[in-house]
């Protein structure tokens, strides 16, 4: 059994580097951190399967697993963090600082430092009476194409009957929570000098027509698609990025914008994307062979618990908090697709999360431990 304390365990992931990012140079190997863990766990008595991710940039997945039978709990993670903002920390992000009662460093609270208080949970517990078997996964790339839970999804190793995502909630039950899709549209004009508009087509304007399709649908589905549960109820559209144009006396030969979507578990990804692609048609149709679609990355469907094994309940009385949604995406839908009653539930606030100097209170510590070893106890026991 491993003898390391909860801080040595937080600063050992902490130290171990394992970006993800879209740019190539930024992207880190989130093997070592994989291989670290895998050790921690195997010295509980945990199998290990260690699989690549693939298309990936060498990244992993790791399943722990303790026990035998069926059902039982899997507490899930991500390995990887998001890049870190040069020059904005105030210490070194890979070097764990304890101060004022916060551990900093960065995937402190979003999220592999979740790892550390499941290896805590674990020293007190006696895993030789596992009545089911008790799983860990962390995953790979969840802060960029989430391809470590699609991949560990479609493989269907594994049939829990409850699975803890363990995001930072502050604690809180998290039951449900929006997808987000995210598309690339490109217009391509003809430039030309700006004082005869008639011998090139302005990709702007053709651009202009195309907003006024995707505003027109963003209010429809903010009609047609309500959900109460959410603080934001209804679908959200955000056209968050637009260039076109190099002058203001030529005429626009090229325009891209860069715009995502928020759908509600009642919107299926599939169905959205065919309503962008009808709102578009007819821009399409009017300037053939000048406009594109692409989603920038896969898209992360909404998430709804099945509740079919009473999570919900269970979550609520070992929290003392009521269930609750979000607006941010996490692995939930595809951990979702093992059959299981899905939560995301876990220390820290998503306030800290993606910031300079990012941190978690250590008042976290016990009450995570004490729900962690209670879940563990009420499933696997």
């Amino acid at each position: 059994m491993p003898n390391l304390s909860f801080i040595e365990h937080y600063q050992s992931i902490i130290k171990v580097p394992s970006i993800s990012a879209f740019d190539e140079k930024m992207d880190q190997t989130n093997k070592p951190l994989i291989e670290l863990l895998a050790g921690w766990f195997r010295d509980f008595g945990f199998e290990i399967t260690i699989q690549k991710v693939p298309d990936s940039r060498n990244k992993f997945n790791m399943l722990a697993k303790l026990g035998s039978g069926e059902g039982g709990l899997l507490l899930s993670g991500h390995s990887d963090t998001v890049p870190f903002d040069e020059g904005r920390w105030q210490t070194d992000p890979f070097d764990m600082k304890q101060k004022d009662n916060k551990l900093f460093g960065l995937g402190s609270c979003d999220m592999k430092g979740f790892f550390a208080f499941i290896l805590e949970a674990l020293k007190t517990l006696p895993l030789q009476k596992l009545q089911k078997p008790l799983y860990v996964l962390a995953t790979a790339d969840e802060e960029t194409s989430m391809a470590g839970a699609r991949f560990f999804a479609q493989q269907q190793l594994i049939k829990p009957d409850m699975a803890i995502i363990g995001e930072p909630t502050e604690l809180v039950p998290i039951y449900k929570h929006k997808g987000h899709i995210a598309q690339s549209l490109k217009i391509q004009g003809k430039s030309g000098h700006s004082s005869d508009p008639d011998k090139g087509l302005n990709a702007v304007e053709i651009m202009y027509q195309a907003i006024g399709q995707l505003m027109d649908l963003q209010t429809k589905l903010r009609a047609k698609y309500h959900d109460d549960s959410f603080s934001v109820p209804h679908v959200t559209m955000n056209l968050g990025h637009i260039h076109g144009g190099d002058s203001e006396n030529r005429i626009c030969g090229h325009c891209s914008l860069n715009f995502d979507l928020r759908a509600v578990p009642a919107l299926p990804d599939e169905q959205a994307l065919a309503l962008i692609d009808e709102a578009l048609a007819p821009v399409f149709s009017k300037y053939p062979n000048r406009l594109s679609l692409d989603l920038m990355y896969p898209s992360a469907p909404a998430f709804a618990c099945r509740d079919e094994q009473n999570i919900l309940a269970l979550a609520e009385r070992l929290t003392g908090k009521k269930y609750q949604s979000a607006n941010y995406a996490t692995e939930a839908p595809f951990i979702n697709q093992l059959g299981c009653d899905t939560i995301v539930l876990g220390p820290g606030s998503i306030e800290q999360a993606h910031q300079p100097d990012e941190f978690i209170s250590l008042d976290y510590v016990n009450p995570t431990v004490t729900i962690l070893q209670q879940m563990i106890g009420k499933v696997c026991f």
